[in-house]
């Protein structure tokens, strides 16, 4: 029987909480530290490692890392995660290591190893979502935005991004969700749905101070079910934020930022300086 098998969390691995550390510590709390509890465990990950796989967190792959330690990067509910396993094999360090220049060690690992995968995959979902074309099909740059009709920070997204998108350089396609308020699936319906969604997404951009878009009940029930759709895809990505935005950096890389831009970081999402 393998004995039982102990989580911590060191300070000295533990800086600057990521945004997927308080999911891996639930992981680790909800965890039954029992040698019973691991003892038909599949052998393929040692058991400590084994325990947070139950309870949810998937592992992309391990790699060799400082200090003798054995570092794991995955995802859990869309988010990534990585932690350390000692070498006696049963403890875990969870949170992102540092290095003596303060170097974070974690970051490129979950990028390379879990977040770009992630987004690839991300940005090939969108795509084959009902998503509304924003400026020209021409247009070199192709940015995906998770918006919701009542979003005030979509609705100073966009025009931020409006000088990029009329000057040709970025087509900004919206995946349309109704999470916000009790009206929004509707009225991100009402726009999926109309003759030309590109003029009703104008109209509730426009109309945004005055309540938005007036709600067409025949294209709420005909469009109702693609909307729950991307609201179950942006749920399936981890996202809980409008808008949540996927673009290419310089390097062709697919980066996701969830919340309203800096205005310093348009240019990096737009691809650009601003025209």
């Amino acid at each position: 029987m393998a004995s039982p098998a102990t989580f911590t969390a060191s300070a000295l691995a533990i800086h600057k909480p990521g945004r997927w550390q308080p999911l891996l510590m639930a992981a680790l709390a909800a965890a039954t530290l029992s040698a019973s509890g691991i003892a038909f465990a599949q052998e393929s990950y040692p058991p400590a490692v084994q325990l947070l796989i139950d309870r949810g967190v998937s592992i992309a792959d391990s790699f060799e890392a400082p200090g003798g330690l054995t570092g794991y990067a995955g995802d859990m509910q869309g988010r990534p995660v990585a932690f350390y396993l000692t070498p006696d094999g049963n403890h875990i360090i969870v949170g992102p290591m540092l290095n003596a220049n303060g170097d974070n060690l974690t970051e490129p690992k979950i990028q390379e190893l879990v977040q770009g995968p992630l987004n690839q995959k991300a940005w090939a979902q969108m795509e084959d979502s009902a998503w509304i074309l924003d400026g020209s099909a021409d247009a070199p740059v192709i940015v995906y935005t998770f918006t919701d009709p009542n979003c005030p920070y979509c609705h100073r997204f966009r025009q931020a991004a409006e000088p990029w998108i009329d000057a040709g350089k970025v087509q900004l396609r919206h995946v349309m969700v109704g999470i916000l308020r009790e009206d929004s699936l509707s009225k991100a319906a009402t726009i999926l749905g109309a003759d030309d969604p590109q003029a009703a997404l104008r109209n509730n951009q426009q109309s945004y101070n005055n309540g938005g878009i007036e709600v067409d009940r025949e294209l709420v029930s005909a469009n109702n079910k693609r909307i729950t759709a991307n609201n179950r895809l942006m749920g399936e990505l981890g996202l809980n934020a409008t808008p949540s935005t996927y673009y290419k950096d310089e390097n062709g890389q697919i980066q996701m930022q969830q919340g309203l831009p800096l205005p310093e970081d348009m240019p990096t999402v737009m691809g650009s300086a601003q025209p």
